[in-house]
């Protein structure tokens, strides 16, 4: 009978080891080696975006730095006023005309309704109008659009509108004329 008790106790002394120290300390392990597993995923993709990163990092370094460049004139990231305000005068100086009168303003919204609000939010760009007045002979006025068309900055006529100088160039009987532009122009957000 004494040895019916021991066994009955130490079998009791199991069970109660085994539901409270043991199957606790089990989840636990369990829990952690799940973790485990979860940081060693993580850590797999991490060290797969890294290697990704050098690729993509190496593949634009591999890039001609002189198109960059011109990619960045052309799309700029950011709208720096003066800057085009003295590359769009400077563009008119070559023809022997000067900007006047500029205004920059921000462009609104594409309208009120839905389909306008939707279009506008999903835009990549932002963009502003400037508007100014140049005075010239037509064949000036001619080349100085033709060298704004092909220059690397992407700009868009907006309004165009033009009125007699009333004078003569000095050179040529070729009459001056008031030109006044509206010019739209992009950069990235």
């Amino acid at each position: 009978m004494i040895r019916n008790f021991f066994t009955i106790l130490f079998l009791g002394g199991a069970l109660a080891i085994f539901f409270l120290y043991t199957s606790p300390a089990y989840d636990t392990v369990q829990a952690l080696s799940a973790q485990s597993a979860q940081y060693n995923a993580a850590l797999t993709k991490a060290a797969q975006l890294q290697q990704l990163k050098q690729s993509l990092l190496s593949r634009y370094n591999s890039f001609d730095q002189g198109a960059l460049n011109r990619l960045s004139t052309m799309l700029p990231d950011q709208v720096d006023n003066i800057r085009l305000i003295l590359d769009l005068d400077n563009l008119a100086g070559r023809y022997g005309m000067a900007l006047q009168n500029v205004q920059i303003s921000s462009t609104a919204t594409q309208g009120s309704n839905v389909v306008g609000s939707i279009a506008s939010g999903a835009q990549p760009y932002n963009s502003l109008t400037i508007q100014f007045t140049t005075h010239g002979t037509y064949s000036q006025f001619k080349e100085f659009l033709a060298a704004l068309q092909s220059s690397l900055r992407l700009v868009d006529l907006e309004s165009l509108t033009f009125q007699p100088g009333g004078s003569t160039s000095g050179t040529s009987n070729d009459p001056q004329y008031s030109y006044s532009l509206g010019l739209q122009t992009y950069w990235l957000h």
